[in-house]
């Protein structure tokens, strides 16, 4: 299944006999929290998840944003009215960073109907909502593992016998700059791969032959290995999203460097080299 929607699709689905189940991931790095904006008008039906506490654990040895307790993810999306038949479609303010985190726990939870609205909220066209629903409880239980995940140690070895992209800006990436994390830098042997080069200028994912062409250009052939990361595994999971729509599936290091950076015994790589 093709993992993003339009809205226009995305309307049209919410006004037929099977409409999705609808998730509001807005949220900004280092930004405001996502809820007032939420309440001040959302795509009509749709539930706010709250990406720092639902769709993480708590900040610590993993990196700032670990995977949430499966049982407890769980939950949430059951609260949610996620069922394990029933779509679901998640969008966010429209970096498709924040949404791509919800795509992809779900998906690797073992839910296989879950697309991103593509372009995000800016892309909506219809009206919005201040009220917030109460859907009926769903039925999704998570069975973690249906897509490839990477520990620290992982993605080192990847780095070494396959292609791990580095999904950060550029600047993070050569160490120029590092304004979250312990030290700058990136993973010895990782590829810059900037995620604001898979969309568009309106935020909308680039065809999939561009995208195709662009990963094939940083190395990812057909037969390659490839793993992604970034911060705290949120925006790689937009990688990740944008390598499924080339024809490649990937595995994410969800610690990414945050985890990496926050262990000074392993190694840092600086400049614009993978090295």
């Amino acid at each position: 299944m093709k993992p993003i929607i339009s809205a226009s699709e995305c309307a049209s689905e919410l006004a037929g006999p099977h409409p999705p189940v609808l998730l509001d991931v807005r949220w900004q790095l280092g930004g405001p929290h996502g809820r007032p904006d939420y309440e001040a008008g959302h795509i009509p039906g749709a539930v706010f998840v709250d990406l720092d506490t639902e769709l993480a654990g708590p900040a610590g040895d993993g990196g700032r944003h670990p995977l949430p307790d499966p049982a407890e993810f769980g939950a949430v999306m059951r609260r949610a009215g996620v069922r394990a038949g029933a779509p679901v479609v998640v969008y966010d303010g429209g970096q498709g960073w924040a949404a791509a985190r919800a795509w992809w726990l779900l998906r690797w939870a073992g839910h296989h109907d879950v697309r991103l609205l593509d372009g995000g909220l800016a892309a909506w066209t219809g009206e919005l909502s201040k009220q917030t629903p109460q859907p009926e409880e769903g039925d999704f239980v998570p069975a973690p593992g249906a897509l490839p995940l990477l520990d620290a140690d992982g993605a080192a070895a990847l780095a070494r016998s396959g292609v791990l992209l580095d999904a950060r800006a550029a600047e993070r990436y050569r160490g120029d700059v590092e304004p979250i994390d312990r030290v700058g830098g990136h993973i010895p042997g990782a590829v810059s791969a900037p995620t604001g080069e898979n969309v568009d200028a309106d935020g909308r994912f680039l065809s999939p032959e561009r995208l195709a062409a662009r990963f094939a250009g940083l190395g990812v052939g057909d037969a390659t290995e490839v793993g992604v990361y970034c911060g705290s595994g949120v925006s790689a999971a937009q990688q990740v999203l944008a390598l499924e729509l080339a024809g490649h599936r990937a595995a994410l290091f969800a610690g990414s460097w945050s985890q990496w950076s926050g262990d000074a015994s392993r190694p840092v790589a600086t400049g614009p080299e993978p090295r």
